[in-house]
């Protein structure tokens, strides 16, 4: 199968579906493809700050987004001893300190907008494999669905396609990846009955303990664990493990016992950030966690991807009446957005290092 478009995004995360619907409603010929089949990926960073709300806003989007499911928070509060030490308070103006949103709920909302669109095309349970290139520029990507292969020619494919992106393997871009010191695992409880939405916070054994609350009725649990560890902890006893969670969140007890009861129950995250030595090349641009991977830490990712489509779209719209593709052209995305990009990786760690700072008074 031979297409031909004006720009490919592989990846249909949240910076990828956005960046196609906003191309698309531009009157772009677009072709987004997801590896996945379905847009119900477990796990993934699913909390909107108030710059990414925005960003969904100032494209009407986010009312779309709301009718789908999203659960705003009213506060985060720090636990020691089984009860709440310190709050955090919406700031003044603001009615939240984040917002959770499935990441199934944002992509359906954007996915189904984008699919109005006549010059849009999805396909999903495709992969990249290969790139097409001519005199050094990239012209687009050879892709498979399982039953055959696809040539895609493109002005501009875009590498959305996440921490271990294929894109930025197949294009060579170096990168230096940067450990944080601990890996994550999430489990999941369902919610008492009346439960405020809120963040909890707590400090076990040196280390992060955090509840979020969730759209639908569930609490994530995500445990900071020593890098590596979980191979270790899994042919330990399980039980003196999760005594722990139930000794910071008592009233939790029986809904941590009823559903948390093996460590089958908790999945790991490999927590890492990274940063590329370029962003671009000619005819090719990285983004969101392709392109600047960003630890848990501050759910900074899934706001950080859709400000990365708000600008890049203004790039290609300026690419694409300039008939240019070049490095140099689209380099401009990567201009616009490092600096800031980096200034949050590095408050990340800094974060890291003093969260038990919080708890230092109490």
């Amino acid at each position: 199968m031979d297409l031909k478009c004006d720009v490919c995004i592989v990846g249909a995360g949240p910076g990828g579906a956005l960046l196609g619907y906003l191309l698309a409603k531009s009157n772009l010929s677009v072709i987004v493809i997801e590896r996945h089949e379905k847009m119900d990926k477990e796990f993934r960073g699913e909390h909107l700050n108030v710059a990414g709300e925005e960003v969904l806003k100032s494209y009407s989007l986010y009312d779309m987004v709301e009718k789908t499911g999203l659960l705003p928070m009213e506060r985060i509060e720090y636990w020691k001893n089984g009860e709440v030490i310190k709050s955090i308070m919406p700031s003044e103006n603001e009615r939240h300190v984040g917002i959770h949103v499935p990441q199934k709920n944002l992509l359906t909302a954007i996915l189904t907008e984008s699919t109005s669109f006549q010059n849009y095309r999805l396909l999903t349970g495709t992969k990249a494999v290969s790139l097409i290139k001519e005199n050094g520029m990239v012209k687009g990507i050879v892709a498979e669905n399982g039953k055959e292969k696809i040539q895609i020619l493109s002005s501009i494919v875009v590498g959305s396609d996440g921490r271990f992106s294929t894109i930025r393997k197949l294009a060579g871009i170096p990168f230096q990846q940067i450990a944080h010191g601990y890996d994550l695992l999430w489990a999941k409880i369902p919610a008492p009955s009346l439960w405020t939405p809120v963040i909890r916070q707590a400090l076990i054994d040196g280390k992060q303990l955090a509840l979020f609350s969730q759209a639908g009725g569930n609490i994530q649990i995500g445990w900071n664990i020593e890098k590596g560890i979980f191979p270790q902890l899994k042919k330990q006893s399980f039980y003196p493990f999760i005594q722990k969670v139930i000794e910071a969140f008592p009233d939790l007890k029986e809904l941590v016992q009823n559903h948390i009861q093996s460590w089958q129950d908790f999945i790991l995250l490999n927590v890492h950030s990274c940063k590329c030595q370029s962003w671009v090349q000619d005819g090719l641009v990285m983004m969101g966690d392709a392109a600047h991977t960003m630890s848990p830490t501050g759910a900074y990712g899934l706001n950080s991807a859709l400000l990365d489509a708000s600008i890049l779209y203004e790039v290609i719209i300026e690419a694409m009446s300039l008939n240019d593709f070049s490095e140099r052209s689209l380099k401009a995305f990567e201009q616009l957005r490092r600096t800031e990009v980096e200034r949050l990786q590095a408050q990340q760690i800094m974060q890291e290092a003093s969260f038990h700072q919080h708890f230092a008074s109490a």
